[in-house]
């Protein structure tokens, strides 16, 4: 079992930064493809950004350029950099571990962007 511990939210105004960051236990973090998703209210969760076990990193049209994924292998933890914030960032954003048929998901943290 895996439990995937997410922080970092909150409050920030437009143009603002916040670092997420997602604390995993429970498994060998470093074989597992980890990803941002976030899912805005009466919309569909939707990936934001991945990073592979060896590195390689994806993200969403809507936030390339702006956010920046990384991961800490030792300390077992992902981040997420977020620059350049707008209102339609606003969301939970969940993190995700996922290996072959195993899926996990945190419990989310809130980012709100609104001045």
């Amino acid at each position: 079992q895996v439990q995937l511990v997410e922080s970092g939210g909150g409050l920030v105004q437009p143009g603002g930064s916040l670092r997420l960051s997602c604390a995993a236990s429970g498994t060998i973090f470093s074989t597992y493809v980890m990803g941002w998703y976030r899912q805005a209210p009466g919309k569909q969760r939707e990936l934001v950004a991945t990073i592979s076990s060896r590195g390689s990193v994806d993200y969403a049209d809507s936030v390339k350029g702006r956010f920046t994924i990384s991961r800490d292998n030792p300390k077992n933890t992902v981040y997420l950099q977020m620059n350049s914030l707008k209102p339609e960032d606003t969301a939970v954003y969940y993190c995700n571990a996922r290996k072959l048929v195993y899926n996990y998901w945190g419990q989310g943290t809130q980012v709100t962007v609104s001045s």
